[in-house]
């Protein structure tokens, strides 16, 4: 059984606010445990915060906005209207160069951390001397999908676990040798932590119990699908 419990109770965040001691708090007012087999899940944007990654839109703030996405925004691959399709320095592909006015305070906007998978990293490492225990973390943002409609949550910072199951050279029931079957599990868990935290609550944290996940040394840059096989550009 697996179980996403979100942690209620943690405030609006602003630059250098102590991350870990505040999901630390949240973690104990659950009255939950931590055990070595959790995962944390957590939005970039309270990630973003803490570092500082915002910025004001000065003046015009739809002007401003669009100056900022093309600032961060390393290749423009699609233009419709306002929406850009962009490639960040971090080798994502979504909208707006993941430049957000959402969840944060007007005349501002929330870019991606610097390092997501850094920031991942020293979270769990925070937490680790916080809770005395090794909890794997998985940092997400909302993204569109090519073949699909509609938004979902994927992991752009991973820390402790792999992000992908690889089940090549495995069989199936029948027999039949696995040749291509990679499981992209973070963001499996990062789309169902979501379900759990919502999007217009204050629950940016969520811990997922009960997924038996083996330790590992990934990353979310990982996930990235390398120019050359990727169908779409």
């Amino acid at each position: 059984m697996i179980e996403i419990h979100p942690l209620e109770g943690i405030p609006e965040i602003h630059r250098g606010d102590d991350l870990v001691g505040l999901i630390g708090e949240a973690l104990a007012g659950t009255g939950l445990t931590p055990t070595g087999g959790d995962v944390l899940v957590v939005t970039h944007k309270i990630v973003s915060k803490a570092e500082g990654a915002t910025r004001a839109l000065i003046g015009d703030e739809d002007a401003a906005y669009r100056a900022l996405v093309e600032e961060e925004a390393v290749e423009i691959l699609r233009r419709r209207g306002d929406l850009v399709i962009a490639k960040t320095r971090h080798g994502f592909i979504c909208a707006n160069a993941g430049v957000d006015r959402s969840n944060t305070e007007l005349g501002t906007a929330v870019l991606l951390p610097a390092d997501p998978d850094r920031s991942a990293h020293a979270l769990r490492m925070g937490l680790l001397q916080h809770t005395g225990v090794d909890m794997p973390v998985i940092i997400t943002d909302t993204f569109g999908r090519a073949w699909r409609a509609g938004l979902c949550d994927v992991a752009i910072g991973v820390s402790g676990i792999d992000p992908i199951l690889d089940l090549r050279g495995t069989t199936d029931d029948f027999g039949r040798e696995l040749k291509v079957t990679e499981v992209a599990v973070a963001d499996e868990i990062a789309a169902a932590a979501d379900l759990a935290m919502g999007k217009a609550t204050a629950s940016p944290v969520a811990l997922v119990r009960g997924l038996g996940l083996p330790p590992g040394n990934g990353r979310a840059s990982d996930l990235v699908r390398e120019a050359h096989g990727d169908l779409f550009r």
